[in-house]
């Protein structure tokens, strides 16, 4: 478990550390070199990892320049050849821009690619709006034939580059940008798209994903200093796996999703309908930004930002420690 909340590092420190990028292109790069089907498509991006596979395996390296669209498009006709393309770009950019690419290409087409963003959330925290990602989830959890993979530290990265080069639709791979503590061990398997982080028999559970796992986890031991013990689970795929899901909060008494979202459509709309659809009615509690806050104009590091929509730790802990007093029996 992460030794200290991630909002709380220092910044040059974080830069020094690896990132989920490169725990994922390292990974990739391993594969790559053994087999020559894997090829990277990107929009000018660039970093050490993605140098070293331009300069040692050129021919496995396409960079359009700064057309996310057209990335889209060719990565789309690599895999019609037998290719199996990888393309990578900033997160809201791939994603947002190129619905309709991914929509007739990989959703209506089927053509299978992987697409892989980097600054999910508020990863460009200081970027402002246009840089901020908060509907992807809603956009592409709607079209068939996509599975998302929202990344929650450089372990899980690192798999997923591996589990990728032989996913048998196209997946979305949603990589924070900042350095992040790891939460699992290298020998995990990702193989159900959700995992029990911590438990509580009869508790309330935290249900997140991506960076707001890190979240969760410290909101998590903050409660626990306050005598309310919770639950943590990392959804990490979606669609939900309904049954997998099912089982990892069994003994929880309600559940309370955190996402760095709009909630309208997004990932606590996402456990709403997995809950139903099982047949397995819950109170839920979902945190996240509403449509009454919209976007963010304030300038300020993601500290700041979360404090703004209220799913920072303290916003967080405060929400939990109210839900458990309403379902405590009075004294």
């Amino acid at each position: 478990m992460p030794a200290a909340h991630p909002l709380k590092g220092n910044k040059r420190e974080e830069e020094r550390q690896m990132t989920q990028r490169d725990a994922f292109w390292n990974r990739y790069y391993e594969l790559a070199r053994q087999d020559t089907r894997l090829v990277v498509v990107t929009a000018d991006m660039g970093a050490p990892s993605l140098d070293r596979i331009r300069k040692e395996i050129p021919n496995q390296f396409v960079n359009v320049g700064i057309a996310e669209q057209n990335a889209i498009l060719v990565a789309s006709g690599l895999a019609l050849q037998g290719k199996h393309p990888f393309v990578y770009a900033i997160a809201p950019f791939i994603t947002l821009r190129c619905l309709e690419q991914i929509r007739v290409e990989n959703a209506i087409m089927n053509i299978p690619i992987t697409i892989v963003g980097v600054g999910a959330g508020f990863g460009y925290d200081d970027s402002g709006p246009t840089h901020h990602l908060i509907e992807d989830i809603a956009c592409l959890r709607s079209m068939p034939n996509l599975v998302i993979h929202s990344i929650s530290d450089n372990v899980m990265a690192a798999a997923m580059a591996e589990i990728s080069c032989s996913f048998p639709t196209s997946n979305y791979i949603r990589l924070d940008r900042k350095a992040l503590p790891d939460i699992y061990h290298p020998t995990t398997a990702f193989t159900e798209g959700v995992k029990r982080l911590r438990s509580s028999e009869g508790g309330i559970y935290l249900v997140a994903t991506g960076f707001m796992v890190h979240t969760a986890l410290e909101a998590a031991r903050r409660l626990e200093q306050n005598g309310v013990a919770v639950g943590v689970i990392d959804v990490y795929s979606l669609p939900i796996a309904g049954p997998a899901f099912i089982n990892a909060i069994a003994g929880a008494s309600s559940i309370v999703t955190l996402e760095e979202h709009f909630l309208p459509g997004g990932f606590g709309s996402a456990v709403l309908e997995a809950l139903a659809d099982m047949g397995n009615p819950m109170p839920v509690h979902r945190l996240g930004i509403s449509h009454e806050k919209g976007y963010c104009y304030q300038y300020g590091g993601r500290e700041i930002i979360h404090k703004y929509y209220g799913i920072d730790v303290e916003s967080v802990t405060r929400a939990v420690l109210t839900l458990h007093s309403r379902k405590s029996p009075s004294k």
